[in-house]
């Protein structure tokens, strides 16, 4: 078993300056923390997992295959692999707690 603090995952992120924070990979998924901050543009492209997002604060729009919708804290979103997705219209800081399964970029590690 591992146990995270979210508060202490959160500092480290701040700390490092970084927009993604990986805190857990294992063979079946992988976790961490991405930040954006108001009026910034979100530029991650598809991904070649399965994601889930649960958003722990801030508010934004999101936008995948053609649906758009207002998150804020509590929100919980799943992006099907392959899918064109992005936050926008960031208007709070947004913090968001990201699962990927497979672990991210695993797959693109296999194909190398």
């Amino acid at each position: 078993m591992q146990t995270f603090d979210l508060g202490r995952i959160l500092a480290e992120r701040e700390k490092n300056g970084q927009a993604w924070l990986e805190f857990l990979r294992a063979p079946s998924l992988s976790m961490g923390v991405y930040h954006l901050k108001v009026g910034q543009s979100d530029p991650q492209q598809p991904h070649t997992e399965d994601e889930v997002y649960y958003v722990v604060s801030g508010r934004a729009k999101f936008r995948t295959d053609g649906q758009e919708q207002v998150v804020g804290p509590g929100t919980l979103i799943f992006v099907g692999k392959a899918v064109e997705h992005r936050f926008y219209e960031i208007s709070e800081d947004l913090t968001v707690l990201v699962v990927f399964a497979p672990p991210e970029g695993a797959f693109r590690k296999l194909q190398k």
